[in-house]
């Protein structure tokens, strides 16, 4: 599998355009950023997975794929937050702990799937991202919101997350192989353009609000450190594991390795903002990491797929 840089500069520099008119909308327009937060938790992104569930058509294998890395992430999440919650503030850490476990898969990852994979790589990556994406609105959220609320009012936030509600209703749907009318699977085909153009411009509406005060070094570094540094590393050594435990597809791995080299997630800065925690800190350590990612993707990528004989 061949990878050209010259590819991946101008839909990653697109992407970073977007965070720029983010904050021209900020600054120029005065919006609000939380509503449109909310609005990415609860209403676009269901839509989105639920409109990818539907056109990869759910699997026991692809569901495994779901699984798998829905487990990685809480894992990761979890060791990440018991080892830093006596390090960094209460807030802090819970919003260490939630980008630890995941990266933009979405916002960002899924534009650059659409480049470098077929349509099957694609539908792979799809389920892997929603792994990464359940992490997110269950124990990711659940991490966040113990920064700032009781363990009841954590779990009732949960509840209230329609993202669990619709992966159950397309899982439900796909074992009885009922398909929505072909003009409602139509009418989503807005919802990933928008997920992916509300999702960066969401960083850049956060950042106009930034002072240098919310700089925090250590917080930075170490969310950039645990997003290029200990992710790129996981999904290498799992792509390797599955490379000698039997054949592996080119195609899933190509997707195993793209989850671990996007930036960090935009939906720290979401959720950052739906929960009232720190979300100027996250906005920082967001922005750093997609600043790097047109550097560091196609390097890391290069030599990721040379050492596991994928290219």
């Amino acid at each position: 599998m061949d990878l050209a840089p010259e590819a991946l500069a101008g839909p990653l520099l697109m992407l970073l355009s977007y965070v720029g008119l983010g904050w021209i909308a900020a600054q120029r327009l005065k919006l609000d950023p939380r509503p449109i937060a909310t609005l990415l938790v609860y209403l676009i992104a269901p839509f989105t997975i639920f409109r990818a569930l539907m056109n990869g058509g759910s699997t026991p294998n692809y569901l495994l794929l779901t699984l798998a890395l829905f487990i990685l992430s809480s894992l990761m999440a979890l060791i990440v937050h018991r080892l830093t919650r006596h390090r960094f503030g209460e807030q802090e850490a819970a919003l260490l702990a939630f980008s630890s476990g995941t990266g933009n898969t979405g916002y960002f990852g899924l534009p650059i799937a659409f480049i470098l994979l077929p349509p099957e790589g694609v539908t792979l990556y799809l389920f892997c991202m929603l792994g990464i994406n359940i992490y997110e609105f269950t124990v990711g959220f659940y991490l966040s919101a113990r920064g700032r609320f009781s363990v009841r009012e954590s779990l009732i936030k949960i509840s209230r997350l329609p993202l669990i509600y619709t992966f159950l209703l397309a899982l439900l749907l796909s074992s009885l192989n009922i398909m929505p009318p072909a003009e409602v699977m139509h009418a989503l085909e807005v919802f990933p353009a928008t997920y992916t153009l509300l999702g960066m411009m969401i960083i850049g509406m956060t950042l106009s609000q930034v002072t240098l005060a919310a700089w925090d070094t250590r917080f930075v570094a170490s969310c950039v450190g645990l997003r290029y540094l200990l992710w790129p590393l996981v999904m290498l050594a799992a792509v390797l594991l599955l490379q000698w435990l039997g054949p592996l597809s080119p195609e899933l791995g190509m997707a195993m390795l793209l989850l671990g080299v996007v930036p960090m997630a935009s939906n720290v800065v979401v959720v950052a903002m739906e929960l009232g925690i720190q979300p100027q800190k996250g906005a920082l350590a967001v922005l750093v990491s997609t600043l790097l990612a047109p550097l560091l993707i196609p390097l890391y990528l290069s030599f990721m797929l040379h050492l596991t004989g994928l290219s």
